[in-house]
């Protein structure tokens, strides 16, 4: 799935730390949830395994990018003021 796939690429360019180019126009999926993964918004993601034997490399990749969301923090670290446009730091506790 294309949309999976360019999440995909957000989560690891946020897990790296790489602030400066975030892929979030290359679907809809990632365009539109933006504001929830590059604000200060809590993300929660859930993995659905498969047990069987069938299913080996799915649950492989799905754990795979479990992984990879674990390392990424989400938001920029900053809250804007709806009002006046003021950007403040948030402490990270």
């Amino acid at each position: 799935n294309k949309s999976l796939s360019a999440l995909g690429n957000v989560v690891g360019a946020l897990a790296r730390g790489d602030r400066l180019h975030v892929p979030y126009r290359d679907s809809r999926l990632t365009f539109l949830l933006q504001p929830s993964l590059s604000g200060d918004a809590k993300c929660l993601a859930i993995l659905n395994v498969a047990p069987e034997q069938l299913h080996q490399r799915e649950a492989l990749s799905t754990l795979r990018f479990g992984q990879q969301v674990t390392k990424c923090t989400p938001g920029g670290g900053e809250k804007k003021c709806p009002k006046c446009g003021h950007r403040e730091k948030i402490d990270k506790a």
